[in-house]
């Protein structure tokens, strides 16, 4: 009979809850300790799981069995909760970003090669259907050679969601490092490694210390290059969230898409999976018509299949598929589009 794994929570927030809701739908995982400021909400929190309540992960793994630690606390704590986790051998799934510092990021990576203790990063979008159904057709003959990728993040944020947290107007807090994140991941997954970028940034719709709108050009390390755009002030339905339909707390626009890919010999929207290519080599020109199909694919949580990963590389050694190496890169890539933005310039993203 397999042995129950007792979890951790550190940051029992809006991606915290998610986190413990999917643990305790585990018949053979359980929720032991909720790590969090000491205020009514959090200790609330903790007594509705029925776990106990501590304010520091040390106190919590010296009074508590614990097998595995989910921290999804404020980014500020990531480095010294993660160190933590890897000082006691215990596997973690720290959300993204990894760290708040690129810095802390690069010596985050180099502790987990040194203690061999698996950490993985919660870029939860990597466990879609809809990105293994996209990368299938993407590395198939029937694309070709990746040429062009468009992608935006367009959605218009409330007031009350600035009024709710003051910090998303000031440095740190804008869309680059909220969300834009995010689309790094996935755009590496879909086309590699990232070489250089230039973007440009701009306030003017809201006014405030932070960017509400950015326009980033992208060279790839094999030689395709990409547009993104990412904007926090547009009434638009072109984003993750509305396409995708894998958040229930957002409208879902079916038939629009986020991405485009352009291959040598086809292209596919996404996530509507509408794919276009040509049938034959010699079919390749703009006055040949396109074959066409939709790509099939089976839906299901994101998050759920995250922490069905998670548990096996707890019980079963798996390599995390998104590692701290994978969100050390992203910031990396984040930190050249900050740095471009500033100098008005292209800058490699191996540069620091």
């Amino acid at each position: 009979m397999t042995s129950v794994c007792r979890f951790l929570l550190s940051g029992p927030g809006l991606i915290g809850g998610q986190h413990a809701r999917l643990v305790a739908a585990k018949p053979d995982c359980e929720l032991a300790a909720i790590v969090a400021p000491d205020v009514e909400d959090n200790r609330d929190f903790a007594t509705e799981h029925g776990v106990r309540f501590f304010t520091n992960i040390s106190d919590a793994f010296d009074e508590e069995k614990i097998d595995a630690a989910i921290i999804s606390s404020p980014n500020a704590f990531h480095y010294d909760q993660v160190i933590s986790c890897i000082s006691r051998g215990i596997p973690a799934l720290v959300e993204k970003p990894v760290t708040d510092d690129i810095g802390d990021a690069a010596r985050l990576v180099e502790e987990v090669e040194r203690s061999g203790v698996p950490v993985l990063v919660g870029h939860h979008r990597h466990y879609s259907p809809l990105l293994d159904a996209a990368l299938g057709f993407l590395h198939s003959e029937r694309f070709g050679r990746l040429v062009a990728l468009q992608g935006a993040a367009l959605f218009y944020k409330p007031e009350h969601y600035f009024e709710d947290g003051p910090w998303r107007m000031v440095e740190g807090g804008g869309p680059i490092l909220i969300n834009l994140i995010h689309e790094i991941g996935l755009m590496r997954a879909f086309g590699g490694e990232i070489a250089t970028v230039q973007a440009m940034a701009s306030d003017d719709v809201r006014g405030f210390e932070v960017e509400d709108t950015v326009s980033v050009s992208l060279a790839f390390q094999n030689g395709a290059l990409g547009t993104f755009l990412l904007s926090d002030a547009a009434a638009s339905s072109k984003s993750w969230e509305m396409t995708s339909g894998e958040n229930p707390a957002y409208p879902h626009f079916p038939g629009d898409n986020c991405y485009h890919f352009a291959g040598t010999n086809g292209s596919l929207d996404f996530p509507s999976m509408q794919a276009k290519f040509y049938g034959a080599e010699e079919d390749r020109s703009w006055w040949k018509t396109f074959e066409e199909s939709r790509l099939e694919l089976r839906r299901s949580n994101p998050l759920e299949r995250q922490l069905d990963h998670f548990i096996d590389v707890i019980r079963k050694g798996a390599a995390p598929r998104v590692s701290v190496q994978d969100g050390y890169l992203n910031m990396l890539v984040v930190e050249a589009i900050r740095r471009s933005i500033r100098t008005r310039a292209a800058v490699d993203v191996a540069e620091r």
